[in-house]
């Protein structure tokens, strides 16, 4: 377990310094000058030179990547451009609103998702399990700025239920803001969870143990709720963690359409006023994110089945 545990540790250590360099190189390779920006287009090329200098951005590449991957390592993420402002306490300011949505939209394709799996695992092939596909592929094709707009002109528009936009603190105002922007995100994500966990499902069901708690008379709700479950739900737990990447990248762009005041928002923000350091603190943390969800469930499926810490493949 100490050489698994240490080869997926190892793994991930190479993936957030690969994410690091890559969001270093990309947003130095996007056109503009952040200076620039920042002044206007009035300022003469003496102050923009000044103010680069002073930012550092006149320094060799290699120093500032080793200067940005300081601050991640030190937490200290230093300032932003736009907001003269230090990022972590941007970050901390903006939190809140994007981890609501994600943690919303997920609970909605769940709440959505099992059942339909289950429905469609139990009445496999027969008309109802073929609407649940069709239903979930829609869902999936749907991208979720239209599905969120279409959400609002029929909720908040028409019907008058919810805010169209906009973000209120508080339970109550959180649940009324983000209700209609995650069930968009929780629809995005229904046709994975459906098919991953209705194929596990079936699996399972068609496992000995199985059969022989059917022939035994044990009803179908304690064989699916005590038995099959348990076993099927680990890969749709792993499908979560991949495709939190996914969701991330969701709530930028629901963030825009519902003017969210999230981390989504701010990043495009950052980017619009090529603001370097900001972009890339907020796409590693994004990215690191995704890669620490991935080496827990990698390790709690080495905890489960040792055939993972061999190196095989869990069926």
């Amino acid at each position: 377990m100490l050489n698994y545990l240490a080869r997926r540790v190892g793994s991930s250590v190479i993936q957030l310094l690969g994410l690091a360099l890559l969001s270093f190189t990309l947003i130095h390779l996007v056109p503009g000058n952040p200076v620039r920006t920042m002044l206007g287009g009035r300022a003469s090329p003496q102050q923009v030179h000044q103010v680069s200098e002073a930012l550092g951005l006149t320094r060799p590449l290699i120093n500032q990547f080793l200067g940005f991957l300081g601050h991640l390592l030190t937490g200290n993420f230093g300032q932003s451009f736009t907001f003269s402002q230090g990022i972590g306490s941007l970050i901390s300011q903006r939190l809140l609103p994007s981890v609501m949505l994600i943690l919303f939209g997920t609970l909605v394709a769940l709440l959505i998702g099992v059942p339909l799996a289950v429905v469609g695992a139990l009445r496999s092939d027969r008309p109802i399990d073929h609407g649940i596909r069709i239903f979930t592929t829609v869902s999936f094709a749907m991208p979720t700025f239209w599905s969120g707009l279409v959400l609002a002109l029929i909720f908040a528009l028409k019907l008058n239920w919810l805010p169209v936009s906009g973000y209120t603190p508080g339970f109550v105002g959180i649940v009324r803001s983000l209700t209609l922007p995650a069930i968009a995100l929780g629809l995005s994500l229904l046709a994975v969870i459906v098919r991953t966990l209705r194929s596990s499902v079936r699996h399972v069901l068609s496992l000995e143990y199985v059969e022989a708690a059917q022939a035994r008379g044990f009803s179908t709700p304690r064989i699916l709720f005590k038995h099959v479950m348990r076993n099927a739900i680990m890969p749709t737990a792993t499908v979560l963690a991949v495709n939190v990447g996914f969701l991330i990248g969701g709530t930028v762009v629901l963030e825009q359409v519902f003017q969210i005041p999230g981390l989504g928002t701010l990043l495009f923000q950052a980017v619009q006023q090529r603001d370097y350091p900001l972009v890339e603190t907020l796409a590693v943390l994004s990215g690191a994110v995704v890669v620490l969800l991935n080496l827990s469930t990698d390790i709690m499926q080495g905890i489960v089945d040792p055939r993972v810490r061999l190196g095989g493949k869990s069926v």
